[in-house]
């Protein structure tokens, strides 16, 4: 949840007719004979050994492979496909399948549980699972179940909550780069991760698992159980599923790293180093860090200087050690930044229950249908409300009572972090419906078809706890003595024409009606504890927020080949043609006081509610041109195209070329090149304009001009003079250093109607290695490039006025949505929206490496590496702008070298796996920072350091029925860096579980 302040919230004809005429090839000719292409069974988990690598032998069987509707041998794909298996996934003991994904290197940059809790959450996304390939973000990545798509987690996004996907039925996890649209349609620019599920399920198998941290916290159970049966022969199966997990919470209190002020560091501004001298760093590390003049139980100021005199208990106030620049201090009476954010990991308990059936009526005509429901229920506490310069009048009774009528003659200002009016929080409740139907089977044999209807839902409720109602809060804290009683009452039961907000004199009372019986109840905010019970049940409110999302997606594909009429001589070329029609919509409706903009510590916030839907068209080719020749084993050609008509941006075409060359069995060379599209989401698109507050820390600051670009300082000094500062004013300019500019600034935030899609031009190029002279060993090295244009960016508040600054000129689209003020120069105004403004480009390595052995009485070893060299991460804001260097930053990460070691030996009922999670050092200060400052901190503090995570499992099998296991992860209980909870590791530490399985053959 961000609130604000120390939170830095018409269809082408061609292609039909290439679909009737493929039709009608394919039903005229049935009497040929040709073998059909089979489908790889997918029933049973892989073993440890398989570790989801191919085996020599499975260049012989054709699947259809993630990124393709076309049969193929799965080593034969022209797109490069990193797969892990349900035994990986179990062997690294993670149940949560994001915690897993977010340690491979395609996917580092994930959204999990832990970045979704306390103050760190997106509003109502608390607990939600979020995938990000590449680090373009988690709207531009696809995610299918089955090749099919599956509904948003979110309002207003497509992109899916990973904790709706079943982690024991799944059976393989394919992860693919770029290029994906063509085939599946829009928001896979980045790529697609197809989670392939388990089929044909006969048996039982339950599974159970355990675990808790080195610090007795961070607990999980978890627990699967999957039932299935044939029928009619194995004609049919029916498989039922249901899964349970439960973590518990963890308060940043909780660890002494973020809880406790003195084991809790930052590297901030060494107030020793004014001027700034160049011998000396200018950040240095420092506990005990605090909010400047602003404490628990409230800093005072009675001779309203905006120096606080006094505690809200009475006592003298201690200001500690100024550090300027910072709007911190250390020591003191002020309000420590340790434990401030709330918790570190959210509470979530989480049912699912997923149906899966089909039934064979004949080799024309299989039947098949899933259900899911899974039920998600999080929480997590956040950071509490706050105040600045908050004004009690001088006839306040609780400020007379405190200090004397004499001392607060003229009033008081208070500055208070309001722990005990009750902390924010967010409890949320999911419910995920989705189902799908179809049918699939053989036309002839060289065609078959699929039919299927997907219908998807996710219903919210979320309860955003503990907000003041403004004009019920002020009502309260004009509290005076009742001169018939002596009682301290609130003012306005006495007097209801007075004015309710000292800050806003002509604001009236909204949500409650002045006068002795209007219930206020006077508060008390001098000393911590000091609210009544009575008062903040009178001030505070619970919100009450809905949405839903659904989702409708119809599609049919015929596929197969045109061996009824000839052969090239690789084979003969494979097709596939379809249509598909979706539409998705979503519907956000907000609680009555956020929409009436009555609250203290949130922005007016207006229902959202849109939709959308898309027709396409889409045909894809696979020309085998030579096959097992001299120099030539495999030569083929691939080609897909799709045409997509949006009732939001219209018409939009993407397509994809590749190959592959094999000039001999043992070495593939594949390649591709593709253009992908993303048209923008229902958010980005119908949001309201709403209002919002953030923190903003001006660039330009003096201390913060020298850490831009070489723009800057000049574009700078042109917006202060444009807002009518004098060269005098402009010189004295220095917002850090007055807390009225560092309190949460109201602004606007909306969604654009006028969006246009973005587009992503991909190439990838590649070589795939078995050789034959060293059965067991598969390497897959592959350079992907990704180039997105036209791309959608919707700025936080910060970014919009340092991207302001940081271009060529201050006429850019982001400078024409900030307003400062003619007085002080300060932003007073901003637009936080999306625009089709920015560019993005990455490209790098991806490396796979795998080699099993079998040494006979010694046992079996299966190593493998899945690695990334990222070359680069690059970010445009502008056309014609800098382009700033996103690779190696911390808070994505994006590091320059990353990977996983998996090794596993088994022998008889004994496996042991050993992995090695790494990524290399990720910058702390951008390349701009640290050029305009090259004594900006020490150099053991200019990056995080590298990760080096180590973990173990041991399982015993005593028989095929069952299998016990326990396991450590993070073995060396690494930590975080210094000034760092999590990067580079988690804040959990050293992790001990254990799990047992249990599997029987038959049901019943």
């Amino acid at each position: 949840m961000t609130f604000g302040r120390r939170c830095d919230l018409a269809v082408r004809t061609s292609i039909i007719s290439l679909a009737v005429a493929s039709f009608g090839l394919a039903t005229g000719l049935q009497a040929q004979t040709a073998p059909t292409p089979t489908q790889a069974p997918v029933d049973a988990a892989p073993t440890a050994a398989d570790v989801a690598t191919p085996s020599d032998e499975a260049g012989d069987t054709e699947i259809v492979v993630t990124g393709s509707r076309i049969a193929r041998p799965e080593l034969d794909s022209p797109t490069p496909v990193t797969s892990y298996s349900a035994a990986t996934l179990q062997q690294s003991g993670r149940v949560n399948v994001t915690d897993f994904l977010a340690q491979t290197p395609a996917l580092i940059g994930s959204s999990t549980s832990a970045q979704q809790s306390g103050s760190t959450g997106g509003f109502g996304q608390t607990g939600v699972n979020l995938l990000n390939l590449r680090n373009l973000g988690t709207a531009r990545t696809l995610v299918l179940v089955d090749g099919r798509r599956h509904v948003a987690g979110l309002p207003g996004s497509a992109s899916v909550d990973i904790n709706t996907i079943p982690a024991d039925l799944i059976d393989r996890i394919d992860v693919t780069t770029g290029g994906a649209s063509a085939i599946y349609g829009a928001d896979g620019v980045s790529g697609v991760v197809n989670f392939v599920l388990k089929r044909n399920f006969e048996g039982l198998v339950a599974r159970g698992q355990t675990g808790i941290s080195e610090d007795g916290d961070a607990g999980n159970r978890y627990f699967s159980i999957t039932g299935g049966k044939n029928f009619a022969g194995g004609r049919g199966n029916i498989a039922l599923n249901y899964e349970f997990r439960d973590d518990d919470r963890v308060n940043s209190f909780d660890r002494a790293r973020s809880g406790d002020p003195l084991q809790s560091f930052g590297i901030v501004r060494d107030p020793n180093d004014f001027p700034d001298d160049a011998s000396r760093f200018d950040r240095v590390l420092t506990n005990n860090l605090r909010y400047a003049d602003t404490s628990r139980g409230g800093a005072v100021d009675l001779d309203l200087d905006g120096i606080p005199d006094f505690n809200g208990n009475g006592t003298p106030y201690d200001r500690g050690r100024n550090l300027p620049g910072t709007g911190l201090v250390q020591g003191g009476d002020s309000t420590p930044l340790a434990g401030y954010q709330g918790d570190l990991q959210p509470k979530n308990r989480i049912h699912n229950v997923n149906l899966l059936t089909s039934f064979e009526v004949s080799p024309a005509l299989r039947l098949f249908a899933q259900g899911k429901y899974t039920n998600t229920k999080s929480f997590t506490v956040a950071q509490p409300s706050f105040d600045f310069f908050t004004y009690l009048a001088p006839d306040n009774a609780f400020l007379i009572d405190r200090f004397g009528s004499a001392a607060a003659s003229n009033g008081a200002l208070v500055s208070r972090d309001n722990f005990d009016l009750g902390v924010r929080g967010e409890s949320t409740k999911r419910e995920t419906y989705r189902g799908v139907i179809g049918a699939d089977g053989r036309i002839s044999d060289h065609a078959r078809y699929e039919l299927s209807y997907v219908y998807g839902r996710t219903d919210s409720t979320f309860l955003s706890t503990n907000y003041r109602i403004r004009d019920r809060y002020f009502a309260a804290l004009d509290a005076v003595r009742n001169p018939a009683t002596g009682q301290v009452v609130c003012r306005s039961n006495l007097t209801p024409g007075a004015n309710i907000d000292p800050n806003n004199l002509d604001e009236p009372a909204t949500t409650f009606t002045p006068g002795a019986n209007s219930g206020c109840q006077p508060l008390n905010i001098l000393g911590e504890g000091s609210p009544s019970a009575a008062a903040l049940s009178f001030i505070n409110a619970d919100l009450v927020n809905t949405y839903k999302v659904q989702q409708h997606v119809a599609s049919g594909s015929i596929s197969g080949d045109f061996g009824q009429f000839f052969e090239l001589p690789g084979g003969p070329i494979g097709f596939a043609v379809g249509g598909e029609y979706r539409k998705e919509s979503s519907a956000f409706v907000s609680d009555p006081l956020s929409q009436a903009g009555a609250l203290a510590d949130l922005a007016q916030i207006l229902p959202e509610k849109g939709s959308f839907d898309v027709k396409e068209a889409f045909g894809e080719l696979r020309i085998p041109l030579l096959s097992k020749l001299p120099f030539a084993e495999t030569l083929e050609f691939n080609a897909a195209v799709r045409l997509s008509d949006y009732s939001t941006v219209g018409r939009t075409t993407t397509w994809q070329l590749s190959g592959i060359w094999a000039p001999i069995r043992d070495i593939r060379i594949r390649g591709g090149y593709s253009e992908a599209v993303r048209a923008p989401n229902i958010t980005e698109l119908f949001s309201p304009t709403n209002g919002t507050f953030s923190f903003i820390d001006d660039p330009c600051d003096p201390e913060n001009v020298p850490e831009g670009t070489s723009f800057r300082a000049a574009n700078c000094r042109a917006a202060l003079t444009a807002a009518g500062l004098s060269p005098t004013q402009i010189a004295a300019f220095n917002p850090v250093n007055d807390p009225t500019a560092t309190v949460s600034l109201p602004g606007r935030a909306g969604g654009n109607r006028d969006l246009s899609e973005e587009t992503a031009k991909t190439w990838t190029a590649g070589v795939v290695l078995q050789p034959r002279f060293l059965s067991g060993l598969m390497v897959t090295a592959d350079w992907y490039n990704i180039k997105l244009t036209n791309a959608v960016n919707t700025p936080t508040a910060q970014q919009l006025v340092d991207l302001c600054v940081d271009q060529p000129t201050l006429d850019n689209v982001y400078c024409t949505n900030i307003t400062r003020s003619g007085t002080t120069g300060y932003v007073s105004d901003y637009l936080v929206g999306p625009q089709n403004v920015a560019a993005f480009r990455t490209q790098g390595l991806d490396l796979v490496v795998n080699y099993r052995l079998d040494a006979g009485s010694i046992g079996a070893f299966n190593a493998r590496v899945v690695g990334n060299y990222l070359d680069r991460l690059d970010f445009v804001p502008t056309p014609g702008a800098d382009r700033e260097n996103q690779r190696l930053l911390s808070n994505l990460p994006a590091p320059k070298y990353s990977g996983i070691f998996d090794l596993t030996w088994s022998n008889g009922p004994v496996t042991l796996n050993y992995g090695i999670n790494y990524y290399s050092k990720t910058r702390r200060y951008t390349e701009d920072q640290v050029r305009a400052n090259p004594d900006i901190a020490a150099p053991e503090y200019l990056f995080f350091r590298e990760k080096w995570e180590h973990d173990l499992q041991a399982s015993i099998a005593p028989n095929d029925r069952y299998s016990f296991y326990v396991g450590v992860n993070n073995l060396t209980g690494k930590e975080g860096d210094v000034a760092s909870n999590s990067i580079p590791y988690s804040f959990v530490g050293r992790y001990f579980y254990a799990g047992a399985r249990i599997a029987l053959d038959k049901l019943f």
